[in-house]
C-alpha cells in the first residue's frame, strides 16, 4: 500500500516555512543546494496573537494583526510554488475556539492552508530544526523552546527525538497573567517563577540532568537572554545559573517594562523578557540545568526539513499510519480493499467534487486506520477508532488532520451524526461530506470483495449527488449489497447528498 518515493527536488528549488507563533510570526525561504537547504530569506514580526486570547477566543483585533502580517509575508512567498510552502500554527491557534475565523482568511491570503499542530508535534519539529543546526554527534540532548503560549521539552539523540512534552508555559501568557499593565514587582516575579516550577514538576522525573548530556535552548526569548548575558559580561557563552541570577536582579530593579534598558535587548522583547527569565530560572532549578547553549534552528527550520522529507524521500505520516496498523493489529487485507475502493471512487469524483492530493491522503490514511478501534471493542468500533485518532500523539499529523481522520472513521458506518460536521468551519463541510460519502461506500464494498470480485460499474458525480450504475441483474443477485446501498441512500440524505443506484 506504500507509494513509491518521489524523485529528489532539483538544485535551485525553493521551499518555505511559516511559523505562526503566539508571540511572533516567522518566515524562512530556503534553496536546495547539493541536497541541503540554504536559507535565502528570513522575516519575523512580533504579532502577539496569544495576547489577543480572551476566554478561549481570538479577538478580532488580534486576528487583523495576524492577517496584516501575512499579507506582507505573502509578497515574498510569490516566488515559491504553493505546494512547497507549509504554514503551521502553534499554541494560540491550538487553544482558540474560533481559530477557523483566522485560518480560513489566512488561506485566502497565502493560497495554502494553515496546519495547527499539537504540542507533541511542535516538539518533534523543534527538535528536527535544532538537530540540523548542530554537530551530528552522539550526545543526548535536552532541547527547550519557550514560546509565547507553550514550552516544548524534547530529549533526543542525533536526529531522533526520544521523549517529548509540551506544557502551558509561555512568556506572552505569563506576561499577561503575572505582569498586568507592564508593572514589575518581586511578588509577581516570584508567582511566575513558582507557577513555572510547579508545571515543570510533573515532568521533572524524566527530564532532569540524569537523562541528557547537554541542554539546548531554541527560541527567540532564549537567544535574547544569551545575548544580554554575554554582552553585559555575565556569561562567557551560553546561559548559566549565575548569569540568570544577575539578570534577574537587574530586571527587578525596574518598576515597569517600559523602563527596561539593557544592552542586547530589543524593543520587541522588552515586555516579555521578565516573564521569560522567570520561566527559564524555574526550568534551570527544576531540571538541574547548569549550562544551556542556544541554537538558531527552531520550529520553522524543522518544518522546512519535514516538508523536504514529504516532497522527496519520507513522509513521517506514512510511518505513523503504518505504526498504527501494526500497534492495533489491523487486518491488512481489509484495509487494502477499502483503500483500493476509496481510490476508485476518489478518481471518479475528484474533478466534479474538486478534490486534490491532500483529500486523497486523508482518505487512504482513514482507510488504513478505520478499524483500529476493534482493538478496544467490536461494538461501536468506529467511535473507538475516532477517539484514538483524535487523541493519540501522531507524529507528522496536524491537529486538523487528526480531527478530520477522526471524523471520517467515526462517520464511515451507521447513522451520520451531522453534529460532527458542525465542529468544522462552514467552508470545509462540503469537502468533508464528499470524503465521508467515499469512505462509507468503500467500507460497504469491503464485505462483498471478501467473497468475490466486485464487477466493473460506472460512477458519476455532481455537486450534491453520486450515481452508481451496476451491470444488469448484479444487484438482484446480491440482495445484501442492494439492501446496504438502499440504507446508504437514507444515511447520505442526512448530509443533503443524493445516492442514485441502478
Amino acid at each position: 500500500m506504500n507509494n513509491s518515493p518521489p524523485a529528489p527536488l532539483p538544485d535551485g528549488s525553493l521551499l518555505a516555512a511559516l511559523d505562526l507563533g503566539s508571540n511572533s510570526f516567522h518566515l524562512i525561504i530556503a534553496k536546495i543546494e547539493h541536497g541541503e537547504l540554504r536559507p535565502v530569506e528570513t522575516l519575523a514580526e512580533k504579532v502577539q496573537l496569544g495576547a489577543g486570547l480572551h476566554r478561549g477566543r481570538l479577538s478580532e483585533e488580534a486576528i487583523e494583526r495576524g492577517l496584516a502580517c501575512l499579507t506582507r509575508f505573502a509578497q515574498l512567498l510569490e516566488s515559491v510554488e504553493v505546494q512547497r510552502i507549509r504554514v503551521v500554527g502553534t499554541n494560540a491557534l491550538r487553544v482558540a475556539k474560533n481559530r477557523w475565523e483566522f485560518t480560513w482568511r489566512a488561506r485566502q491570503i497565502l493560497g495554502t492552508g494553515v496546519d495547527v499542530i499539537y504540542g507533541a508535534e511542535e516538539a518533534r519539529l523543534v527538535y528536527l530544526g535544532v538537530a540540523h543546526s548542530l554537530a551530528d554527534d552522539a550526545q543526548s540532548r535536552l532541547v527547550i523552546d519557550i514560546g509565547g503560549g507553550s514550552t516544548e521539552f524534547i530529549i533526543g539523540q542525533k536526529f531522533e527525538p526520544r521523549r517529548m512534552e509540551s506544557l502551558q508555559i509561555g512568556c506572552v501568557s505569563y506576561n499577561a497573567e503575572f505582569f498586568p499593565d507592564g508593572l514589575i514587582s518581586h511578588l509577581h516575579y516570584r508567582r511566575a517563577y513558582n507557577r513555572a516550577r510547579l508545571e515543570t514538576s510533573h515532568i521533572r522525573h524524566h527530564y532532569n540532568a540524569q537523562h541528557w548530556e547537554e541542554a539546548i535552548g531554541a527560541s527567540g526569548t532564549l537567544q535574547t537572554i544569551e545575548t544580554i548575558l554575554t554582552l553585559n559580561g555575565w556569561c562567557e557563552e551560553g546561559i548559566t545559573r549565575a548569569g540568570l541570577k544577575q539578570l534577574e536582579t537587574v530586571l527587578l530593579a525596574f518598576e515597569t517594562m517600559l523602563e527596561i534598558e539593557l544592552e542586547g535587548l530589543g524593543s520587541a522583547r522588552r515586555n516579555v523578557i521578565v516573564a521569560g527569565v522567570a520561566i527559564l530560572s524555574a526550568l534551570f532549578d527544576s531540571l538541574d540545568i547548569a549550562l544551556m547553549r542556544t541554537s538558531k534552528g527552531a520550529l520553522r527550520e524543522g518544518v522546512l526539513y519535514d516538508l523536504l522529507g514529504r516532497l522527496t524521500h519520507e513522509d513521517v505520516r506514512e510511518r505513523t499510519s503504518n505504526a498504527l496498523m501494526h500497534r492495533y493489529a489491523v487486518d491488512i487485507d481489509t484495509a487494502g480493499r477499502v483503500e483500493r475502493r476509496a481510490r476508485m471512487l476518489f478518481t471518479a469524483t475528484r474533478k466534479s467534487w474538486q478534490l486534490g492530493n491532500s483529500e486523497w491522503d486523508l482518505l487512504r490514511w482513514a482507510a488504513r486506520t478505520h478499524e483500529i478501534g476493534m482493538a478496544i471493542s467490536h461494538k461501536h468500533f468506529n467511535r473507538h477508532s475516532a477517539y484514538l485518532l483524535r487523541n493519540a500523539d501522531l507524529p507528522g499529523f496536524s491537529q486538523q488532520e487528526q480531527e478530520q481522520l477522526a471524523l471520517l472513521t467515526e462517520a464511515h458506518r451507521g447513522k451520520i451524526n451531522t453534529k460532527l460536521l458542525q465542529e468544522f468551519a462552514e467552508q470545509e463541510r462540503p469537502r468533508l461530506a464528499y470524503l465521508i460519502c467515499i469512505m462509507r461506500l468503500a467500507a460497504r464494498f469491503k464485505y462483498v470483495e471478501r467473497l468475490e470480485q466486485l464487477p466493473e460499474f460506472t460512477i458519476a458525480a455532481s455537486e450534491q449527488s453520486l450515481s452508481l450504475d451496476f451491470p444488469l441483474d448484479w444487484l438482484e443477485q446480491h440482495p445484501l449489497t442492494a439492501s446496504e446501498l438502499e440504507q446508504e441512500q437514507k444515511a447520505l440524505a442526512a448530509m443533503d447528498m443524493t445516492l442514485n443506484v441502478s
